[in-house]
């Protein structure tokens, strides 16, 4: 049995090591040889973890026949990461479990229980199964209450139009549509399926931004401490603020890994470090070359220090060679003969203080484009000059951009058609067709000297010119009247209460709804995916219950003009911002009677409010 992978985490606060081996998944506590957790891959059903910042990095594993399954907090320091390995390695056993159990090759976790042994008492009195007697069966088989998340509901992997946290998150991100299903799928009017017919585009859409993975911070590491009473100040620590400082800061993993626990524990070092001139040396800002001077000595922190990267050479030179094409200095030996001095304008270090913090934000950028392009798996790499002739083309290609291309204009698409002749006979007073009528010849030389006597004394001719008082008074006025009427708009109150406003809101959105799912019924889409009616007799019966609500709605609005009446508002208002809706579903039903009418005597109707 190999270990695939292991780290260092607390399991109901006990410390200990979790280890992912070849068939189990196991938690041993510090001081024991005995494993208190320890779970088979094909009981593993479910995973869950912490956002990506929190304070504990948390992952939790569902079991097929324990809802509640096992939380554990990663606690070294570099504990994101090797709970992202974990959450890889699980991901893929749970892939693997869905489907083989829906190929049959894994029992439904119905007819399925942990398979315990001995068992083996936690700290916390709590008491887990390790191998040996079998433990009683449940009672009951538990199941999740997402149905994304619980594989006996029959979710498939991977299908984000299905998955209910998808759908949760498209609800959470967009209240006006939440609040359209609380009024009708929570109220039982529609289904959820039905609901999201003609949606998928959302859910798709918040999948793929799901599963783009987030790049590495551009923000440079700098931990800002926090004023707290009495004076004193505080960072808060977090496992993603280590892994980033260690990761921007090697030479404080080097520290860490050097003196603790050996000199120091982790709160000794973090604290030391904080006040340390090697911290103040890693802020991103000039005054904290100023701070080293007030901040006292360390034993321990000063060895680490360098001296400032602040003299005309940068410290660290690049190894790798320039590319010609991005080279400042290719051309610095031309034209020699008649001399070219330094451009010194935009030459760095003017600020002697400055340097250190500039050649820090590159060596920044510099490692991000190259974790960039390590996550890419190197698809973009830079071009190595071989020096070989016959190169010539690919320089070339490197040079020639596309934006430097004259624009090519569109001949466009020729439209074939079947007796062109005949289709221009038949049109209405076309007595000629169109290729037969002769363009007449315009000689280019008399046209200019035409134009030229033309425009001749236009400065007299426009000072002489004058508008009628009548049509300018008329221009003016209408001008004015636009103006005012605008100012009046803006400055008057609206006349309309916010609760009436929200229920015609309401009212109008749950009106759309019934109409979206009305014309699918009559008229479905191409394709459709959500499993909606696909029988004749099914879209019927979805399109007569649809008509059912839509009657209704005239009473709706009804009931909204009263009681915008007994508000005091202007029942008129009211009724001319409803009656788009209304007009639009008087043509449903117009629709839906003359269809019922001609499919015979005993179909169902729906009878006019």
């Amino acid at each position: 049995m190999s270990t695939v992978c292991a780290a260092r985490a607390s399991y109901k606060k006990i410390p200990g090591l979790l280890e992912l081996t070849s068939t189990h998944l196991q938690w041993t506590q510090d001081g024991k040889k005995a494993s208190v957790v320890r779970v088979a891959h094909a009981e593993v059903s479910s995973l869950f973890s912490s956002k990506e910042g929190a304070a504990q990095v948390r992952l939790k594993i569902g079991l097929e026949n324990d809802s509640n399954g096992h939380n554990f907090t990663f606690t070294s320091p570099q504990a994101l990461t090797e709970r992202e390995t974990f959450k890889a390695q699980l991901t893929t056993i749970i892939s693997n479990n869905r489907a083989a159990r829906e190929g049959g090759v894994l029992p439904s976790p119905q007819q399925t229980s942990s398979v315990p042994a001995a068992p083996a008492s936690s700290a916390n009195g709590a008491t887990h199964h390790r191998g040996g007697a079998p433990a009683p069966t449940p009672s009951r088989p538990s199941t999740s209450r997402a149905e994304s998340v619980s594989s006996t509901r029959g979710t498939p992997v991977n299908d984000p139009v299905h998955d209910f946290r998808i759908r949760k998150k498209v609800l959470v991100k967009t209240p006006e549509l939440a609040a359209l299903h609380r009024e009708l799928v929570v109220s039982g009017q529609i289904t959820e399926t039905e609901f999201w017919e003609g949606r998928e585009h959302l859910l798709l859409a918040q999948a793929a931004s799901d599963s783009q993975k987030k790049g590495r911070p551009g923000q440079l590491v700098d931990p800002r401490p926090q004023a707290v009473e009495g004076g004193e100040v505080k960072i808060v620590i977090t496992p993603q603020l280590v892994h980033d400082i260690f990761d921007e800061y090697p030479v404080v993993a080097k520290a860490y890994d050097e003196n603790v626990p050996s000199k120091l524990t982790e709160g000794e070092f973090w604290k030391r470090y904080f006040q340390s001139k090697l911290f103040h040396s890693h802020r991103a800002s000039i005054r904290s070359t100023a701070t080293q001077h007030v901040v006292k000595d360390d034993a321990i922190f000063d060895k680490y220090l360098e001296k400032p990267d602040d003299e005309l050479e940068p410290r660290k030179l690049r190894d790798d060679e320039v590319d010609m094409f991005i080279d400042l200095e290719a051309t610095r030996g031309d034209h020699e003969e008649t001399g070219n001095e330094k451009d010194v304008t935009m030459q760095a270090g003017k600020q002697r203080g400055a340097l250190p913090l500039i050649r820090k934000f590159n060596e920044h950028s510099e490692r991000l484009l190259k974790s960039a392009m390590s996550e890419d798996g190197g698809g973009k790499r830079r071009r190595v000059d071989t020096g070989d002739a016959n190169d010539s083309h690919d320089h070339y290609s490197q040079i020639d951009l596309e934006d430097l291309h004259r624009p090519e204009s569109s001949t466009g698409v020729l439209l074939e058609m079947q007796d062109r002749q005949r289709y221009f006979e038949a049109r209405p007073g076309a007595a000629v067709s169109a290729e037969q009528v002769p363009r007449p010849t315009v000689d280019l030389a008399p046209a200019v000297q035409q134009m030229k006597r033309d425009l001749e004394g236009w400065e007299a001719h426009l000072s002489q010119s004058k508008i009628e008082r009548k049509a300018a008074e008329a221009a003016l006025g209408s001008m004015t009247e636009n103006v005012a009427t605008r100012l009046d708009a803006h400055k008057r109150k609206a006349d309309i209460p916010e609760e009436i406003f929200r229920q015609m809101r309401t009212c109008q959105t749950a009106a759309n709804e019934f109409l979206r799912q009305f014309w699918f019924a009559i008229y479905p889409p191409a394709g459709e995916t959500l499993g909606g009616p696909t029988t004749l007799a099914q879209k019927t019966a979805k399109a007569t219950r649809m008509a059912g609500y839509l009657s209704k709605t005239p009473e709706k609005v009804a009931a909204i003009i009263r009681a915008a009446e007994m508000a005091g508002a202007d029942r008129g208002r009211v009724q001319i911002g409803m009656q788009p809706t209304l007009d639009t579903v008087s043509k449903a039903l117009e629709f839906w009677e003359t269809r019922k009418a001609a499919s015979g005597p005993g179909a169902p109707g729906v009878r006019r409010p």
